[in-house]
């Protein structure tokens, strides 16, 4: 029997919309408050959003319990799958003692952590996104600073921070593709909007990420390096999302930022050489002890790393993905229609136009997921890392299983959250009560992205959650639907940093399983700030700021 959704179910938008954020509430307390393990703050809230829909917004118990289970299935498999493979990588590369070699490669390009971070959780970690998207980045840099010595919380909050910058055009521009489709909307439209929103945050990124390091003061100290920084990645960003497409605004972007610091500081080294308090005091000069041949085989796991998930993600260029995708098609696991939900929610007006079936489909995509591509890449690594044979890298494999234990639990529970408030319709009660702002929704709109990406950890699944309400709600106030989609974008982006899966994803690289709260509490006063940036932001270009948009 088909079930409709009902959205205002207390028959009061407002009223409904605050029992809808209970779950959401119940994390922020356990998390920021509390300072509760991620899977104790993920099983309440999603044990309340589960008695929520079934009690109030009266979601048949089958479909309710499916549609966690669904969720739990997406969390384990692409997203965890990801995040497997990533610190497997990483944890071969230790093992093998390779990763002393990147140390002192990058210790001697510079040894002060403010500009490492520059270069590895900024840059690199955008060329990741860029490519990857969906928690890769920030599994792969938080666990190289940390192996380079960073103190743990800084490592997962600054990679957490920087991934704000590049997250609306990652793994290849799939969040404004969505946003477009959901939308009906132009995606060149859609990418030119952002492209004139988030350089404001691109520039000032690198700057936020070393004054969150070390303060005022000493970030003053490499403001040259910061402003090449900012002024690359962003500068670079508002070209290629204008002028180019949607799909590259985050790997050329992150290939110039790279390579102009790189560059930069060959002519130039900040005076004084900045570590964390409890680190002994170098110099700041460090040779390099190995040769050109070694630093490259050391580096050439992720140089693997980063070609094949930038081939797994190609569907514009060489079509790499495609024929990856053709083949798991023709596999009879690719694509399973979920039991008790696929078809069995009906979304009704005013979130769509007419009811519409809510799809509930899995696809076991083995071959085609960016997991798999990470997976091979460490495969053809152990070619290269010496004295590290297949049975030492299925020894690594299980240790890494072991040490995620609490991650993967935790992934798979806030998926399941987000999942049972997506199929109830609690989402979408959220998401009118902020079309009900009437003039002011141009300010809330950033923040409906927001909500979409701490409830997914995803800006592509905000943008599918909310791009269509984004477009009504923007026709009905009477401004230019395109800024309050982009909108959706640019305000998920600040959300990413506070997302528990993203969280779940920072602890696990950086050995804080059971921290998740007190990393919470690091990055939510980053995420409110920018938030509101963006929110004045968009404010400002749907009243005061119109000659911004295209």
């Amino acid at each position: 029997m088909k079930w409709v959704q009902t959205y205002d179910p207390l028959q009061n938008i407002l009223l409904s919309a605050l029992v809808a954020a209970i779950p959401l509430l119940l994390l922020l307390y356990m998390l920021g408050v509390k300072r509760s393990k991620g899977h104790h703050a993920a099983a309440v809230g999603t044990l309340s959003a589960l008695v929520l829909a079934i009690g109030v917004w009266g979601m048949p118990v089958p479909y309710a319990l499916s549609a966690v289970v669904n969720g739990a299935a997406f969390g384990i498999f692409p997203i965890i799958w990801i995040v497997i493979t990533a610190i497997w990588v990483y944890n071969m590369t230790v093992e093998s003692g390779e990763f002393e070699i990147i140390k002192n490669s990058l210790a001697s390009i510079t040894d002060d952590r403010r500009l490492q971070a520059l270069l590895i959780a900024f840059a690199f970690g955008s060329f990741i996104e860029g490519t990857a998207g969906f928690g890769t980045p920030v599994a792969i840099t938080a666990a190289m600073l940390v192996g380079l010595g960073f103190n743990p919380i800084y490592a997962a909050g600054i990679c957490l921070i920087a991934n704000t910058a590049p997250v609306a055009f990652g793994a290849i521009g799939i969040p404004i593709v969505v946003a477009a489709q959901v939308s009906g909307l132009d995606v060149m439209h859609i990418s030119q909007i952002v492209g004139r929103q988030l350089p404001f945050l691109s520039f000032v990124v690198p700057l936020w990420l070393v004054v969150t390091m070390c303060g005022w003061k000493r970030s003053m100290e490499v403001l040259p390096a910061v402003l090449v920084t900012g002024f690359c990645f962003a500068g670079t960003q508002f070209i290629t999302s204008n002028y180019v497409n949607p799909y590259l605004p985050d790997i050329t972007s992150a290939v110039v930022t790279i390579v102009g610091l790189l560059v930069f500081l060959n002519f130039w080294k900040p005076e004084n050489t900045w570590h964390f308090p409890d680190e002994p005091v170098t110099t700041g000069r460090v040779n390099l002890k190995y040769s050109k041949g070694e630093v490259l085989r050391a580096w050439g796991p992720y140089l693997i790393l980063a070609l094949l998930v930038f081939l797994w993600a190609d569907d514009k260029y060489l079509r790499f993905k495609n024929v990856l995708v053709s083949i798991d098609q023709a596999m009879p696991w690719f694509s399973v229609s979920w039991p008790l939900l696929d078809g069995m929610v009906m979304k009704t007006a005013p979130v769509v136009a007419k009811e519409t079936a809510y799809a509930a489909k899995y696809a076991l995509n083995l071959l085609s997921a960016a997991g798999t591509a990470i997976l091979i890449s460490g495969l053809l690594s152990l070619f290269i890392i010496p004295n590290y044979g297949i049975s030492r890298a299925v020894q690594c494999f299980g240790k890494t299983l072991k040490q995620l234990t609490f991650p993967i639990c935790t992934i798979a529970m806030i998926l399941g959250l987000a999942y049972i408030m997506n199929y109830s319709g609690m989402s979408s009660t959220l998401g009118l009560a902020f079309t009900a702002t009437g003039a002011l929704f141009p300010f809330f709109s950033p923040l409906l992205g927001w909500i979409g990406v701490f409830l997914t950890g995803s800006d592509t699944s905000s943008n599918a959650l909310f791009g269509s309400m984004q477009k009504t709600a923007a026709e009905q106030v009477g401004i230019d639907p395109h800024l309050t989609v982009a909108a959706n974008s640019s305000g998920g982006v600040t959300g990413k940093m506070i997302s528990p899966q993203s969280i779940s994803v920072a602890t696990a690289a950086t050995g804080l399983v059971g921290s998740e709260g007190d990393l919470f509490r690091f990055t939510v006063r980053h995420s409110m700030a920018m938030t509101l940036i963006v929110c004045i932001l968009t404010y400002l270009q749907a009243y005061v700021l119109k000659f911004m948009l295209p």
